[in-house]
């Protein structure tokens, strides 16, 4: 079944700034009722046969979780095909977390967190969340506006003395609303040759964008007057239960964290993030998190509590999820919203996001309409492939259209 290119946009390495990679492509595949999601093209290394110690089935992690009778088909599926993509993609581990009726229904880990040691991936299995940080951070944004804190429609360099970047007057016309949408103008990252730059006038076009969200953290942190992971967790992960989640590598992320993997396998060093780092790269990608703490997020957003002090109202949870630009004409409409990407099925929108450090790769897809969806982690550099192949399975997209 052919691939088609839907979207095309760019994360950087967080934390180094060092190598910029292709974030996740958006896919659409014909005659599917919803969205393929992989990397660039399904890797001919990962069709390879994998050797050593990597050659054997990859261990499923098979807890007490009993499941409705309508997942069955989905988690036999996951149970039966996982350990063999991921075998061909050299992916290490994967962890997932279903969603169907606004709850965590089914929790699994396959094969291990560290193909060293062979520890295997557990519940608990930390990963880097990359650019799926930028949703979360984008809620308490929302919030934020909400309370009356700043606005969405007021230029950033109203809160702020200091320019973020010098000599464009353009500048003064970015708005938090700008940056959610990635309409600011500023390119992904900057680099030695490539400066921080306006590249059209803010909100007339769409362009994703790191250092936009770097920008709108620094006004954030500068209005709040506290370090970023620290209202991140007070007014996020705390009241959410989101106990797992944080940007700054400590004791807790030394035991639990998944190690990242090379392309062919081998295991590669963690990246171990530090508030300095996080101080310009934590609302961009920095996140450390399960996928069960991330679908507590996710639920939060498809099917909200009452609002208090965390969760946001009706009005700003409509708000955020109200498209603000379209996306390149393609085979599958899509557009983006305020720190979600929208993808328009007939049975209902999808908020979707995705994630690529170097070692890992991530996605959420989650329907409002249906109060269901799920959430993927993985520690191996070829989790692009191995997460097309989960969201464009039979059962994944029966489930998340409820086509079956």
């Amino acid at each position: 079944m052919p691939f088609h290119r839907v979207s095309s946009v760019y994360a950087v390495v967080e934390d180094t700034a060092e190598t910029i990679r292709p974030k996740h492509r958006i896919l659409g595949v014909r005659r599917r009722e919803f969205l393929a999601h992989a990397g660039n093209s399904v890797l001919a290394s990962a069709l390879l046969p994998l050797h050593g110690r990597l050659a054997a089935a990859p261990r499923t992690q098979r807890g007490a979780t009993s499941v409705s009778a309508s997942l069955v088909p989905l988690t036999a599926a996951l149970e039966k095909q996982l350990p063999d993509w991921m075998r061909q993609a050299r992916v290490p581990g994967l962890s997932i977390v279903i969603i169907e009726k606004a709850a965590i229904a089914w929790q699994r880990g396959f094969g291990v967190r560290d193909a060293t040691t062979t520890a295997p991936v557990t519940n608990d299995v930390m990963f880097e969340a990359a650019s799926m940080s930028k949703p979360v951070f984008a809620y308490v944004v929302m919030k934020l506006c909400e309370s009356g804190v700043m606005n969405l429609d007021v230029p950033l360099t109203k809160y702020t003395p200091d320019r973020f970047l010098a000599g464009d007057s353009r500048l003064d016309a970015i708005t938090a609303r700008h940056v959610l949408s990635h309409t600011s103008g500023f390119q992904n990252w900057r680099s030695e040759t490539t400066p921080l730059a306006i590249h059209f006038s803010p909100g007339t076009q769409y362009l994703y964008s790191g250092e936009g969200y770097n920008y709108l953290q620094t006004v954030v942190t500068r209005l709040l007057g506290e370090l970023f992971e620290v209202y991140m967790r007070t007014r996020l992960f705390a009241p959410l239960g989101m106990s797992s989640s944080r940007y700054v590598w400590d004791d807790v992320a030394e035991r639990r964290m998944a190690r990242p993997h090379a392309g062919d396998g081998t295991a590669i060093d963690n990246n171990k993030s530090s508030s300095a780092s996080v101080a310009r790269y934590g609302s961009a990608g920095a996140l450390l998190t399960t996928p069960a703490d991330f679908a507590t997020f996710v639920i939060n957003v498809i099917d909200p509590k009452p609002a208090d002090t965390a969760r946001l109202n009706q009005a700003s949870l409509t708000e955020m999820l109200r498209p603000q630009v379209k996306l390149p004409s393609t085979d599958y409409p899509s557009s983006w919203a305020l720190g979600w990407q929208i993808f328009h099925n007939k049975t209902g929108d999808f908020i979707y996001h995705g994630g690529d450090n170097r070692g890992f790769h991530c996605s959420a897809v989650a329907s409002a309409t249906r109060k269901c969806g799920y959430v993927a982690m993985t520690n191996g550099d070829n989790g692009q492939a191995l997460l097309g192949n989960v969201n464009t399975m039979d059962a994944m997209q029966q489930f998340l259209t409820g086509s079956r």
